[in-house]
């Protein structure tokens, strides 16, 4: 399954944007799907995921109550809407997929298939 994520770009503090994850030669079915972030000179960063057959969704405490993830499975694509965005949400996001258990959900090595990435930078 290769993965492209676009949607990123600049936008002013307390704006939006929805970025998009579309997978192709496949599906996202039977696995867990998760957006990561990384900022220049920092570690990649668990944004949220989700596990496709049984549902939950998970953030990270910086992005919850502003993020949400969200799929479409007729388009095999997965969305992450990001509202009232702060500078220190700039980065380079990524979309991946994976089985990890659980207590590796947010743990970028829980996952093996990454897409390219898209940037978000967000001006103050």
């Amino acid at each position: 399954v290769q993965l492209q994520a676009s949607g990123g770009g600049l936008v002013q503090a307390g704006g939006y944007l929805r970025l998009s994850c579309a997978a192709s030669g496949g599906t996202f079915r039977s696995y867990t799907v998760a957006w990561f972030r990384q900022a220049p000179g920092q570690e990649r960063e668990f944004v949220s995921a989700n596990r496709w057959n049984t549902g939950p969704t998970y953030y990270s405490d910086s992005v919850k109550g502003r993020f949400i993830l969200s799929k479409d499975n007729a388009k095999s694509t997965v969305y992450l809407q990001m509202d009232s965005l702060r500078p220190e949400d700039t980065g380079v996001y990524y979309c991946t997929t994976g089985r990890p258990i659980l207590s590796s959900l947010r743990l970028p090595e829980g996952y093996r298939n990454w897409g390219q990435g898209t940037q978000v930078t967000v001006s103050s």
